[in-house]
């Protein structure tokens, strides 16, 4: 009878290290990574996206500065142009003002003329006889020519005006068509480079969005990790029992038990007591009461881990995390009855 009890131990340390050296089997076989492999892997891929981010950061740099001279250049252009028109006004404003005084001098000239032959005075001979003296005479015929000279020199004047201001105006039309060119142009480059900046943009956030999906696949891969080497701990522990420390096999605890605790809610960042990121299902208790890396279900909660610990969480108390701090404190603090598993 004495030695029932000593076989029945050894028995169950046969057991549970065939159960440890299968679970390390499935957990490192070949054809399935392990959670920490995963988590190595994806942490690898996160490397590669931050070059990858880097790179398309200081293209999208360029891209802007490229973008900014571009679209300074038009705004130049753009100014060039609205100068340019505004001369082209005033030209065309004096033009037309100059081809009226030209033809109004060409008007008074020929008004002049016939005057001067309806009062027979365009011969110099007949002015000379028709004077009183010789002084008049000479001053009649220098009256006659400084009249036809002036107007002949405002008709010339306005004249060459007319045709400057033209050549003027048809040189400002060319350059206006040339300006135009360019702005069309530069419009043209401003506009791919605002779409290719866009693109750019749209590229760097969706590797930000990569990035940020991965580290939270890290921190729950992080998580099964710890979980898978605290219960191979505790295989392993087992294992090591002799049968005069234990002598009856080892009970576990968290198979379908329940236990009533006080649970309360906290949102804080970093990392637990077993070293991985909090996160949702991480639960703070007293390793005396609940063991690291006991699973839970908690009503009004889910499903839950014991993967940390706290200076405040004595005996049937426990802390779960929340994301946010209103979702802690719409939790509060309320006693619950939790299944271990």
């Amino acid at each position: 009878m004495r030695g029932r009890p000593r076989l029945r131990a050894r028995l169950f340390a046969v057991g549970v290290v065939a159960v440890g050296a299968g679970l390390a089997a499935t957990a490192g076989g070949a054809g399935t990574p392990t959670p920490a492999q995963r988590a190595q892997a994806l942490r690898s891929a996160n490397a590669a996206l931050a070059t990858r981010a880097r790179s398309a950061a200081l293209e999208l740099y360029s891209l802007q500065s490229q973008l900014t001279r571009a679209q300074s250049s038009l705004a130049s252009l753009r100014a060039e142009r609205a100068r340019l028109s505004q001369q082209r006004a005033s030209v065309r404003a004096q033009l037309t003002i100059t081809r009226q005084n030209l033809r109004i001098s060409q008007r008074q000239l020929e008004l002049r003329v016939h005057l001067l032959y309806e009062q027979q005075q365009v011969d110099p001979l007949a002015v000379v006889l028709g004077a009183q003296s010789l002084d008049d005479a000479i001053t009649q015929i220098d009256d006659l020519n400084r009249t036809a000279q002036q107007d002949q020199q405002v008709a010339a004047q306005s004249s060459r005006a007319a045709s400057s201001l033209s050549t003027l105006s048809s040189e400002l039309t060319r350059q206006d068509a040339q300006l135009s060119a360019l702005e069309t142009s530069a419009l043209r480059t401003a506009n791919a480079l605002a779409a290719a900046r866009a693109s750019k943009q749209s590229f760097v956030s969706q590797l930000a969005a990569q990035q940020r999906l991965n580290t939270g696949q890290i921190a729950g891969l992080e998580l099964r990790a710890a979980q898978q080497a605290s219960l191979n701990s505790s295989l392993t522990a087992a294992a090591a029992v002799t049968p005069s420390t234990s002598p009856t096999p080892p009970t576990d605890p968290g198979s379908g038990h329940t236990m009533t605790v006080s649970a309360t809610g906290y949102s804080l960042p970093g990392t637990t007591a077993t070293g991985v990121p909090v996160g949702w299902g991480v639960v703070a208790v007293d390793p005396t009461v609940i063991p690291l890396g006991t699973h839970m279900t908690i009503p009004g909660y889910g499903e839950g881990v014991a993967a940390d610990t706290g200076s405040a969480v004595r005996g049937a108390t426990i802390d779960l995390w929340f994301p946010t701090v209103a979702q802690a404190l719409a939790w509060g603090r309320r006693t619950v009855t939790i299944t271990l598993h």
